[in-house]
């Protein structure tokens, strides 16, 4: 199976992975003892995540540790900058069709009470 990055922060397991080593490169069982859930579970997540390239092990001696790969992140923020653009430019229509209902109620004289002044 093919996996991408939208699935890889899809989980909230996998994203809380992502920003636990995006500061630092960690060992995977420091990795592991962060979560209530199995090892097992945590290294498939961590399979994932490294399938998607988010991250990549590296064997320091007797030890694998977890670094952030970053850069495909790329991917979701292009994805959402399009929505974002489409959704800005729909706000700034919006907001000026009520800046124009405000201004024309405004122009509008204004009836005053009462009758004429002697």
């Amino acid at each position: 199976m093919r996996r991408d990055v939208f699935q890889a922060i899809a989980d909230p397991t996998r994203r809380a992975i992502i920003n636990m080593i995006a500061h630092q490169p960690l060992n995977i069982n420091t990795v592991t003892e962060n979560f209530d859930v199995s090892r097992t579970a945590v290294y498939k997540h961590i399979k994932i995540l490294t399938e998607c390239g988010l991250i990549e092990i590296k064997q320091q001696g007797r030890e694998r540790f977890c670094e952030a790969k970053l850069q495909k992140l790329n991917e979701v923020s292009d994805w959402v900058e399009q929505y974002r653009q489409f959704w800005n430019a729909r706000l700034d229509s919006l907001g000026n069709y009520l800046n124009e209902l405000q201004a024309k109620k405004d122009a509008k004289p204004k009836k005053g009470k009462g009758g004429a002044h002697r």
